[in-house]
């Protein structure tokens, strides 16, 4: 059904990094989304009037708020479409992100609207006994199909386009369906045991618990993209692909990704190559990286070229260097290596690259690495600078 609609509304759909196609990718499922919610949201208000169930007509307001997430990420889609101006030189698509926020303070409020009136009715005296039937169960029971196929719908279009506004809302309809299914089981219940007059605003609370964790989930992931996050791992993988086409790249450090909405990628990063080669050599060679990183994957991408010596002497002091780094944590990496020879000793001058989860002090990794250069014969001198990363 999913690919059926793509191909019959995405014209050029396999060209994801498209503003426009993403923008007909939004307006797909935001128009999809929109419509099933609101016949939802019908259904399950008429039922829950009728049986006077207080957890159908809480479901059927979620349905609402879902309903209100798709036409905020609707809106989304077309301001992230617009072209780069003055103001905006690298577009809009972090709107995505901002729209997401929304999304998830809308689930949350919707959730704690719920968990008010069934609190207030657990404790106070009630709104009278609901009275479910067959329509009842009919109607929960195609909710709950009908939003396990747009949890699938929402994460398929959301994983090929990479949108987060479409992935957290595929997670808030798999989030729907449960509480929905715990809905229908109050309802069963209630069928066979009609005395159990309280199930219904305990199973209302239960919607809202389910509703107020999807928004709480949704807000985080958010947040973390808003404030920055670390890139990912198959981002950083293209560029190493790269990277290794190319002879001239002898390592490279200090890669900094930002994104600035869904696929779209500025890339800085510091590449070493041999100083006793042409320097016009070297730099057409990193040229033709930034190119290519552009051409195959879109990512704007600014290289540092770092000239090294690489002579015999200065790759058997490094890789000594190498060893005693990786002694004091086998997770450092060192880059940037020369050496400056004088009268009385020889400068080691390096950078050491420290991953966050090396629990050591900076000071007390350089200290540490000093104490082992120190013992090297050659009257050596380290030169460090620390890392994070």
């Amino acid at each position: 059904m999913t690919e059926l609609l793509i191909s019959l509304f995405i014209k050029d759909r396999n060209n994801i990094n498209s503003p426009e196609v993403r923008r007909r990718y939004g307006l797909l499922a935001a128009i999809t989304a929109i419509s099933l919610n609101l016949i939802l949201f019908g259904a399950k208000l008429t039922v829950g009037i009728l049986a006077n169930s207080m957890a159908i007509r809480a479901d059927a307001l979620n349905n609402v708020a879902d309903a209100g997430a798709s036409v905020v990420a609707l809106i989304s889609f077309v301001i992230a479409a617009k072209p780069a101006d003055r103001k905006h030189p690298f577009g809009h698509a972090r709107i995505e992100y901002i729209t997401s926020m929304l999304v998830s303070f809308l689930i949350l409020y919707t959730g704690v609207n719920i968990a008010s009136d069934a609190i207030k009715t657990l404790i106070g005296s009630g709104e009278g006994k609901a009275e479910f039937g067959v329509l009842s169960a009919v109607v929960l029971g195609a909710s709950i199909l009908a939003k396990l196929w747009l949890f699938v719908f929402y994460r398929k279009i959301g994983r090929k386009i990479n949108s987060t506004v479409l992935v957290a809302d595929s997670v808030d309809s798999l989030s729907d369906s449960l509480s929905t299914s715990v809905v229908l089981i109050a309802a069963i219940v209630m069928l066979f045991f009609p005395n159990l007059t309280m199930l219904d605003s305990i199973m209302s609370l239960i919607v809202s618990v389910f509703i107020i964790i999807s928004g709480i989930k949704i807000f985080n992931e958010t947040k973390n993209a808003i404030l920055g996050e670390a890139p990912d791992p198959e981002v950083i993988e293209n560029i190493k692909n790269v990277l290794d086409e190319y002879p001239e790249a002898l390592g490279f450090h200090d890669m900094f990704v930002h994104s600035y909405g869904p696929g779209r990628f500025i890339v800085s990063l510091h590449v070493e190559v041999d100083g006793s080669k042409d320097v016009f050599a070297s730099h057409d060679a990193i040229d033709n990286i930034e190119k290519t990183l552009h051409d195959k994957f879109g990512y704007i991408t600014t290289i540092h070229m770092d000239p090294i010596v690489t002579d015999e002497s200065t790759n058997e002091i490094k890789a000594q260097i190498s060893d005693i780094a990786t002694a004091v944590d086998e997770r450092i990496r060192i880059h940037d290596f020369r050496m400056v020879r004088g009268e009385t000793h020889t400068n080691l001058i390096f950078d050491i690259a420290v991953p966050f989860e090396v629990k050591l002090k900076d000071d007390d990794i350089v200290d540490e690495i000093n104490r082992r250069v120190s013992s090297l014969d050659g009257n050596y001198f380290a030169v460090v600078t620390v890392d994070r990363e």
